[in-house]
């Protein structure tokens, strides 16, 4: 199940850097295709590494993902989300939440830090 939501970020990812490269590039400002860029580069960072946790779910079943996979998911979502929509035109205040989402992210890899390293005791 890991790798296969990864695999659908990805290739949300991928869409919607398409479109923010194509489609948007004729009616956003330099402001708003920059938001748009810094939530896809998140977006493909963070989607790789959950593809990377479902691998090494596969691996080292020992090692608990499922949390650092569920924050990392739920701060893409966030993070990426509130920038694509200012992005899109719709209110600033909503940038208010994409902090959040980057909280949720580094919590995520903690968390992952945090296991990895009770695993190897």
């Amino acid at each position: 199940m890991w790798i296969a939501i990864s695999a659908l970020n990805l290739a949300f990812a991928v869409a919607l850097g398409a479109f923010g490269a194509h489609g948007l590039k004729k009616l956003a400002s330099p402001e708003q295709l920059a938001w748009w860029q810094t939530a896809t580069d998140y977006f493909f960072y963070h989607a790789l590494g959950l593809l990377a946790l479902g691998i090494l779910s596969k691996v080292v079943p020992q090692l608990p993902i499922k949390l650092s996979f569920i924050l990392i998911q739920i701060g893409i979502f966030f993070f990426c989300g509130s920038l694509y929509i200012m992005a899109l035109g719709l209110p600033r205040f909503l940038g208010a939440i994409t902090p959040i989402g980057g909280a949720l992210m580094i919590a995520g890899w903690l968390v992952l830090a945090w296991n990895a390293f009770k695993y190897a005791k």
